[in-house]
């Protein structure tokens, strides 16, 4: 299970694949595609653990802590979405 801990880290760990600096290093386009799939396997662990709370065998605070990580992972893909649109959008306005 994922740690408030844990999801700050991979929250920093966004922030910085996001931050211009690292957008030359060789390596970033498999980092994202490492991000993307934790992101895909963190919103899997929330479907089987809301599952297991339907059915009664997970208790509701782990259900709870799970959502939270959740939103905490969401409220970081769109961070990171938002930025990227936001350098397309820069890369429009260039002058040619």
């Amino acid at each position: 299970m994922i740690s408030n801990l844990n999801a700050a880290n991979a929250y920093n760990t966004a922030r910085q694949l996001a931050a211009p600096a690292h957008a030359a290093s060789s390596g970033t386009a498999g980092k994202l595609g490492d991000a993307a799939e934790e992101f895909a396997a963190q919103m899997a662990r929330v479907d089987s653990v809301s599952t297991g709370a339907l059915t009664g065998q997970v208790e509701t605070h782990q259900l709870v802590q799970t959502i939270a990580e959740a939103e905490l992972a969401m409220e970081t893909v769109v961070a990171i979405r938002d930025k990227v649109v936001e350098a397309y959008q820069e890369i429009l306005r260039m002058p040619v």
